[in-house]
């Protein structure tokens, strides 16, 4: 694919959302390490060069889509007042943090920036958001499941950006780590889906690929 040199003008043509700011709240050590092995490749690699239009495109959603998630778990840990909403939500927080991370090294206007939380550019993500936590608001057990969809989603939608990502090895990496990070968040609400006597039917991965996943064994994510 033609590499393209990055026109500030290009992002406002993108129609990618913006998600709104994240909280801090779980499983801590692998995301810590995930942004330190951010860091140390942002400093021995040369991340300015230019960028695709697909590889700017995937950022800027996916710092949206993981601000998203971070949103919907605060909201839903404070109608719930569940543990694991809080845990994950911090997590969600380094997350995106990553990914704003890559955005600035590569020169890019972080589509999230000064977003309060619940507010997206994005008007898919937006509405998206909505149903979500009105969802989530009518019972625990449909609030596990809104986790559960969304990490689905997240991981289908990492692992779509990070195949378009040419020849950035900072981005593949970070995605890694989100992936990693993902598949733990959904082993996490599976547990506590079966713990309220419910098993979840995967609706954007497969059946099998939800398996795999959730009945594994959990990952540690570290650089």
């Amino acid at each position: 694919m033609q590499r393209k040199q990055f026109l500030r003008l290009l992002g406002a043509s993108l129609g990618v959302t913006a998600m709104a700011p994240l909280i801090t709240g779980c499983g801590g050590g692998e995301d810590d390490e995930a942004l330190a092995a951010f860091d140390r490749s942002a400093t021995d690699s040369d991340i300015t060069e230019a960028l695709s239009a697909e590889e700017i495109a995937g950022l800027m959603y996916m710092r949206e889509e993981e601000k998203l998630a971070h949103d919907v778990y605060v909201a839903l840990f404070n109608a719930w007042g569940a543990q694991v909403f809080a845990h994950i939500a911090e997590s969600e927080t380094e997350h995106t943090e990553a990914i704003r991370r890559l955005i600035v090294a590569h020169g890019l206007e972080d589509p999230a920036a000064n977003n309060p939380p619940g507010v997206f550019v994005n008007t898919e993500l937006q509405a998206l958001y909505d149903a979500l936590v009105d969802r989530g608001q009518t019972s625990l057990i449909e609030a596990i499941q809104v986790g559960c969809l969304i990490e689905e989603k997240d991981i289908q939608d990492i692992n779509a950006k990070k195949a378009e990502v040419m020849d950035e090895p900072d981005i593949v990496q970070v995605y890694d780590h989100l992936l990693c990070g993902s598949r733990n968040h959904l082993r996490a609400f599976n547990d506590k889906l079966l713990q309220q006597g419910m098993t979840y039917r995967a609706t954007v991965l497969s059946q099998a690929e939800w398996d795999a996943i959730a009945y594994s064994a959990m990952e540690r994510c570290g650089g």
